[in-house]
């Protein structure tokens, strides 16, 4: 069996390294996904040779940034900053529908069965708009939009569930999304992939200064932003 392509490192000082998870690796071993082989954080510490700790998680089908501190005071320090809500992480994304110019979704949700649901914000922009001439369901042609996130909360598929709500599913959610449309973009797009790409994450660096770590999407994802005709918008969030 041939050994996975290494992780693509996008930061990397005395005290922190990120990298641009691929879509549908898992961040780490589970009771719930116990049998998985390969999972993120087993690969990067194989790879560096070293340690990591976790700051972070992204879901498994979403790709893009995650750091991960090269201690575990640095990984306490940025842990931290995500509990202050001074880290900013901005996701890319593809939904159903034409999304209002920028709005805020404020709604809470239920991280477990059982509990009470939790207050979750989200914020976003609509960053471009495009018509697939194409009959999706009752209507004679399908409309999507790319947007630019920023949860200001941290619950377990937030984002996910906050465009449901919204009535804008994410493209390839098959939890949340649409399966007609998620079929379009199978089909004639060959995207076979959850659309959310984690492009940013700035927050203040324990040892001075702003941690700001980008990942360009890649792969599915850039594929599907150039036949859109939104590379150029996709770009804004990097500014």
């Amino acid at each position: 069996m041939s050994r996975p392509a290494p992780l693509a490192v996008v930061y990397a000082d005395a005290d922190f390294v990120a990298v641009d998870k691929p879509a549908g690796l898992l961040m780490h071993r589970s009771d719930l996904a116990a049998e998985v082989g390969e999972v993120l954080m087993q690969r990067l510490r194989d790879q560096l040779r070293r340690r990591v700790y976790l700051v972070h998680r992204l879901d498994r089908p979403t790709s893009g940034v995650v750091l991960f501190g090269l201690s575990a005071a640095a990984a306490r320090a940025a842990c931290a900053q995500f509990e202050a809500r001074s880290a900013t992480k901005t996701y890319l994304g593809v939904v159903r529908g034409w999304a209002d110019p920028a709005g805020v979704i404020d709604h809470p949700l239920v991280e477990e069965e059982g509990r009470a649901p939790q207050t979750a914000t989200t914020a976003y922009r609509c960053l471009a708009t495009a018509t697939w001439p194409l009959a999706v369901g009752r209507y004679p042609s399908a409309r999507y939009s790319l947007v630019a996130v920023q949860p200001q909360t941290g619950r377990r598929h937030q984002i996910r569930k906050h465009f449901h709500h919204a009535s804008h599913p994410l493209i390839g959610d098959t939890t949340h999304g649409d399966g007609r449309h998620n079929r379009v973009f199978r089909e004639h797009l060959d995207c076979h992939r959850l659309l959310l790409h984690a492009a940013r994450l700035r927050l203040p660096h324990p040892a001075g200064g702003e941690l700001d770590v980008q990942a360009p999407p890649s792969g599915a994802f850039a594929a599907v932003l150039e036949r859109l005709g939104w590379s150029a918008a996709a770009q804004s969030v990097y500014r």
